[in-house]
């Protein structure tokens, strides 16, 4: 019998716990998806909020009541950067896997020297400073426009940061699942979008029936859209300190979902 001679052995993993190079390029490739388009993903949403503005705004006026004890413009503005934020985070992570597996070129990531947290965190971190760049010109713009000062920068970043992960965790989530666009765009319209026009962006609870405003205060977009008025108004519906709770906690255990789906290889692995 003739004795095999193994020509062959598995390599040493040689870059330590974290390949931080990978991690990286990952991070800047996604960076780069989106500032390649930037007229498509940064501007366009920025059109879109102000759209909202200019259409309630000749609609409604000052003929609306105060909200929470500022006008309703003033009011209304940072929950309209709130929305977009939340909004495009999804949009930008669930495509990044769509749009891979429509390709095929997941294969790319899937046998590069990659781990699954490191994928999905790069993947996510890159929806996070998309929608911070809308943050930050959509300020920039609604200060020349409405009366919004940010009166509190470190919640304005952790608001911003911890809506866009979620987001980002739930775009993974679904890109991972859909099979085409169409299931995106289910997800996108049957439930982003909804939970985020019914979360206070265009008006405030207390003006809802008690049993409603219950219902509402168990809506993870309400603690977004309200600790992101809060940085500003430095009033708000709920309970800061809850929603950043709630939202440490949702945001972790929707990572670490998208984590083992990517991991075990659902719908990415034949």
């Amino acid at each position: 019998m003739v004795e095999k001679i193994t020509k062959y052995k598995i390599g040493v993993r040689k870059f330590g716990y974290v390949n931080w190079i990978g991690f990286w390029t990952i991070y800047k490739k996604e960076v780069l998806r989106f500032l390649k388009v930037w007229i498509q993903t940064i501007i366009s949403p920025i059109i879109s909020s102000l759209l909202f503005f200019l259409v309630l705004s000749l609609a409604i006026g000052d003929t609306r009541s105060n909200m929470l004890g500022f006008p309703f413009m003033t009011f209304l503005a940072p929950g309209l950067i709130a929305m977009q934020v939340i909004q495009q985070a999804f949009s930008h992570s669930s495509s990044a896997f769509l749009i891979a597996k429509v390709q095929g070129n997941i294969v790319d990531i899937l046998y590069a020297p990659v781990s699954p947290a490191e994928v999905t965190l790069a993947t996510s971190l890159g929806a996070t400073t998309r929608s911070f760049m809308i943050a930050i010109i959509s300020i920039f713009i609604f200060y020349f426009i409405v009366d919004i000062q940010i009166k509190n920068f470190y919640l304005l970043f952790f608001y911003t940061f911890i809506s866009s992960f979620i987001l980002s965790s739930v775009g993974i989530i679904t890109g991972i699942w859909a099979e085409k666009f169409d299931h995106v765009a289910s997800i996108t319209n049957f439930i982003i979008v909804p939970l985020s026009f019914l979360s206070g962006t265009f008006y405030t609870i207390q003006n809802l029936p008690e049993m409603i405003q219950s219902v509402s205060k168990a809506n993870p977009f309400f603690y977004m859209i309200d600790g992101f008025r809060y940085c500003f108004l430095e009033k708000s519906d709920g309970s800061i300190l809850f929603g950043m709770i709630y939202l440490t906690i949702l945001g972790t255990g929707l990572w670490y979902i998208s984590y083992m789906l990517y991991k075990k290889g659902y719908k990415i692995k034949s």
